[in-house]
């Protein structure tokens, strides 16, 4: 009997991804991600080591193609356009969050990494428009009964570790900055997501023509659950960003068991009670 094998469902359309992408121009850096290159550029500063071969993985070259000068800069295509071992840094910017395997990002990225090589990604997370996620699916069900996807869902903080460790990746670190913006309106908040690229791209996003009623019902919601007391609309977005390095021999390594030459009674200054060769336990009738 043939085993078949099932292939999982793409999170992205690609070709509406590239579109939405392809209107954003660097004109402006969204203020989103001003802030996620401003940490990223911390970050790096608190390596101490000097990169010669700098990788870059975007899908906006015109906002980040100068973030790290003299590196090669590759679109986040499903297969990276990076060769095995050529880069001491591989930086993913501001699109993990739209691969329908991120894992399989990370692992391209660290098989492109020389050994103690870097790895940094920044991505929206988990937490990020969830306000309008409330809102356009109360909309929906009110008006149609039902849902469609139109929110990208994102990987929650507490699973963003896991996915460097899935990869490979030596002291994996994930942690998360959450940026809360009011807005005069819905349509100031879409112009700031379509001005990003972060317009609806997900595969099986409804194709037909949206009703303004849908909007007109989701703003209601918005401003009735999620406004502040002047009225405006707040909206959360959550930057995670992921830290690791190409495994090496000179990396710190975790003692074995028992191996510690120093006791810790001796480190805080306290007297050591040794417990008796045999303990008894009391029994419960």
């Amino acid at each position: 009997m043939t085993r078949q094998t099932t292939t999982p469902p793409e999170l992205t359309d690609r070709a509406a991804l590239v579109r939405n992408r392809a209107r954003v121009t660097n004109a402006q850096m969204p203020f989103l991600h001003q802030i996620a290159r401003e940490e990223l550029e911390y970050r790096l500063q608190l390596v101490n080591r000097r990169f010669t071969a700098p990788a870059l993985v975007t899908g906006l070259p015109a906002l980040w193609g100068d973030f790290l000068p003299g590196a090669r800069v590759v679109a986040d295509d499903p297969v990276l356009d990076l060769q095995e071992g050529a880069h001491d840094l591989v930086v993913h910017v501001m699109a993990l969050h739209w691969a329908s395997d991120p894992v399989g990002q990370i692992v391209q990225a660290r098989r492109a990494l020389k050994a103690d090589g870097l790895f940094l990604a920044v991505m929206f997370g988990g937490q990020t428009l969830a306000e309008l996620r409330s809102a356009m699916a109360q909309a929906e069900i009110d008006l149609t009964g039902g849902l469609s996807p139109r929110i990208l869902p994102m990987t929650e903080i507490r699973d963003a570790g896991a996915l460097l460790q899935r990869a490979g990746l030596a002291l994996p670190v994930a942690d998360a900055s959450c940026q809360n913006v009011a807005y005069r309106s819905l349509q100031s908040l879409f112009a700031d997501l379509r001005a990003m690229g972060e317009g609806n791209a997900l595969a099986a996003r409804r194709r037909s023509l949206t009703l303004p009623a849908l909007f007109r019902r989701a703003a209601q919601h918005y401003a009735a659950h999620h406004a502040d007391a002047e009225g405006r609309l707040l909206a959360s977005f959550e930057l995670i960003f992921l830290t690791g390095w190409a495994p090496d021999a000179s990396q710190p390594q975790p003692l074995r068991p028992g191996s510690a030459s120093a006791r810790l009674a001796d480190a805080l200054g306290a007297r050591e009670t040794p417990l008796p060769d045999q303990v008894k336990i009391p029994r419960k009738d």
